[in-house]
This record gives C-alpha cells, structure tokens and sequence, in this order.
C-alpha cells in the first residue's frame, strides 16, 4: 500500500495546478520563437507545440531573444506555423526508474523501444538533470572493481566511485571494450548510454557485445544519431538519472557513456541554435560547462548509498589525443585509458597502450605486491619500446644490457597477456598471478 501511495504522490506531483500557453511567432530551420508566456518561461522549461491537426511536438527552451522565447524540438517541426499553441509544462522533467527496468532498452526520453510493454514506474522522481550530491558529504572511493579485464584489472584498476575516460579514434574498439566490462563487472548493476550511435550498431551491441547475460543485469538508453540535438543530449541524462537512482538503492553501478564527444557535438548544435558564440573548434562555451555538471553526478553517494563507477568514452578527432573535447574530460575524470589504432593495425585487442594510460587511484587501490609486479612488467615494456627501432633494424647485440636482453624475451608473452577475446573473461587476482609468472615475481594474491 505505501509503495502505491509514493506513486501516487509522485503522479500528483507532476500534475500542473494550471496551464499555461503561448503561440508560435517564427520558425527558422529547427529554432522556434514563441511568445505570451510572461516570467514563467525559463531556460530548460519544456513545451508542448500543437499543430493545427492536433499533432503534439515536443521542445525545450535554449534562450531568450527580444522577449521572445527559443526553442528546439525533440522531434520534426512538421505541421508547426504561425500561430500555432504552445503549452508550458510547468514540471521539472524527470524520470521515475523502478528495479524492473533491468533488461530493458529505452530512447531519450525514458519511453520503452524494445517491444517489451510498458515501463512500470518507481516511487521516486528523479530529476533529469540532478545536482551531484554534495562535495563535503560524499564518501571517498572504494575498493578495486573487477571488470573482468586483464589490462584494467593489472595496469589500470578501477575502484568503486572512480571516473575514468576511454580515448580513442574511431574503429579502434571503445564500444567492444565496453560491453566486455558490462558483461563482467563485479557491480551490480550496469547502466549504458549509446549517445549518437549508429543506428545499424545498436543491435550487434545489443546481441553479439553485450549478449543476453549482460543484458540482463542493465538498463540502455538509446539515442542514434539521426535524432535531434536534444534527444541525443537528454540520453546522456537519463542515463546518469538511472544510475542515480539505482546508486540510492546502495547498489555498486557502473554507468557507461558512448560517447561523450557526440553529447559535446549535440550541446555545441543547441547553443550554436540559440546564438552563443563559438570558441575551440566551434564548441560555445556553455559545453564545457555541461561536460562538468555530467560527469560530477558519478562517482561515490553519500554515507549509506552506493557508487557509480563511470566509464565515459571519448571519440577523438583525427587521433588527436589533445582536441578540446579530450583535453576537458581527461581534466574532469579521473583517470584515461588510451586505445590506439597502431596496437589495434597490428592485431592486438583491447588495443590499450598502458604507458600512456593513467589511474588515479593507484598506487593506494594496489597492495605493495601488486604495485611491484605492475612497475616491473611496466619498466620491461617501456625498456623495449624505448629500443623496438634498433632491435627492428637489428642494431642492437644481445648481451650489450642485460634489462634489455630481459624485455626482448618478455614483452611478447605481455602482449599475448594484454590480449583479450571479448568471450574471456579473467579476474583481477587471475590477471596478476598471470603477469607476476611472465615478468618471473613471486604473487600470493591479494
């Protein structure tokens, strides 16, 4: 009875005391102006647009212009002219998640597309775009999260609580890297973000990467890429918005966003629309902004919740490990993981280069054994490539340093070792016992 007593409450809520409306003054390409609303309007308030035939259009304001309000839709503008009502919903926009929505797939605005009914709805609002909890209230990271992959679990840890960016150019492998940490991790729960994907990948995540053991312990929000600025942006909320409340619950999430560059693209075309001035790369300013409030929602709750371990990937133009977009999020997260395209030309996936990849809750998540096998088998790769061009050309004799003869017979069974089939699956005292006999150190476990 309580829990249909807070749904009701949470319906009440939601329901306006009045309506409030206005009309449509101009339209121009995507952008409409609409005015009649007085002071209720806002930035972020959301409208309903009627079209003569009855039609209803989503749209959310941008900005303000001459008295007038600007707005973007969540869908076509077709029917919408001169005229035309607009209705103001006075409610913040939100979500209500409930534990029944594991194993499901929804789009940006929390509606069900996976063919499977209704979504049933929880007791507890939540906003759409939450404020993180507190700073001087959040608990501090936890332990080490298995994510079932030997180059993380060894070279690049991951606590609970921890955010970590993956960097990477396209078609180097970021979205099977993903789905093997979904389909293994030791949380919970795994709340995944598919933010601009293509629309024919979807699927082939859905059933060959993610599969139906991993779908079964998580939620994915859809949002390909041929739909609007603000449908594309508002997936990435709702997905933070279920790892919240999921987090609440006291559950270990890891939350995983695909990606974060194509958020940034879709924020840059909404201020673009409302008419901020672009700096780096065509980018308003207002996108770093929303990068921070993003990212700062994951991470650990308050005393008595859980954690969202976030994994955010970032697509990075031309292999430029330095454009804008990178260079915020590496300052934002904590820690990046590097996927080059020469590993993954030669062969070798995940294809993460673990000299340029930073974790930083190392060295305190390891215990001193561990930290000692992982400098030493670091100190082999780096003693090889450091040489790989004269040992190429045959320039370097054997014999001449003895840490370098050690690497050439080393580094190849470490490279087998980084290697992976998304179908393996290795745990983090696995992975080390394997690394610590290759490098030839003693391993006990943890």
């Amino acid at each position: 009875m309580d829990r249909l007593a807070e749904k009701a409450l949470a319906a009440a809520s939601q329901t306006p005391e009045s309506e409030v409306y206005g009309k449509v003054t101009k339209v121009l390409g995507l952008l409409v102006e609409i005015a009649g609303f007085g002071a209720d309007l806002a930035v972020g308030s959301r409208v309903t647009l009627q079209t003569q035939a009855g039609k209803n259009v989503q749209a959310e304001v941008v900005g303000f212009r001459d008295e007038r309000a600007l707005l973007l839709p969540f869908g076509t503008l077709e029917g919408i002219g001169l005229g035309c009502k607009a209705i103001l919903h006075q409610a913040k926009p939100m979500i209500m998640p409930d534990d029944r929505w594991l194993g499901r797939i929804i789009n940006g605005l929390g509606e069900p597309i996976d063919g499977k009914g209704p979504l049933p709805h929880g007791g507890h609002p939540i906003l759409l775009k939450n404020p993180p909890p507190p700073a001087q209230t959040r608990k501090r990271m936890g332990p080490k999260l298995d994510l079932g992959v030997r180059a993380i679990n060894t070279f690049l840890s991951i606590v609970e609580g921890q955010r970590m960016g993956i960097f990477a150019g396209s078609g180097v492998g970021k979205s099977v890297l993903l789905s093997m940490m979904a389909r293994y991790t030791a949380a919970d729960v795994a709340v995944i973000g598919l933010v601009g994907e293509r629309g024919r990948e979807v699927q082939e995540f859905l059933e060959d990467d993610l599969g139906e053991e991993g779908l079964k312990k998580s939620v994915v929000i859809v949002a390909t890429g041929d739909e609007s600025a603000l449908i594309r942006r508002q997936a990435a909320y709702v997905t933070l918005s279920v790892a919240e409340y999921f987090r609440q619950q006291g559950k270990q999430v890891l939350c995983m966003i695909d990606s974060l560059t194509r958020f940034a693209m879709a924020q840059r075309e909404i201020g673009l629309s409302a008419g901020e001035p672009p700096t780096s790369k065509g980018y308003p300013p207002t996108t770093f902004g929303e990068l921070a409030r993003l990212l700062e929602r994951a991470g650990p709750g308050n005393p008595g919740e859980g954690d969202i371990t976030g994994i955010f990937s970032v697509l990075v133009e031309g292999d430029d490990m330095n454009e804008p977009i990178a260079d915020a999020v590496r300052g934002i997260v904590d820690g990046h993981i590097v996927m080059e395209r020469e590993i993954a030309d030669r062969g070798r996936y995940p294809a993460i280069n673990v000299l340029k990849s930073v974790s930083r809750s190392l060295p305190r998540a390891f215990t001193q054994e561990q930290n000692d096998v992982v400098r030493r088998a670091k100190q082999l790769i780096s003693t090889y490539e450091d040489m790989a061009e004269l040992i190429r050309l045959g320039a370097y004799r054997r014999g001449s340093d003895p840490l370098v003869d050690e690497a050439i017979k080393i580094y190849p069974l470490v490279e087998e070792f980084l290697r992976q089939q998304k179908e393996e699956h290795s745990t983090i005292d696995e992975s080390f016992a394997r690394l610590a006999e290759i490098i030839g150190m003693p391993y006990g476990g943890a």
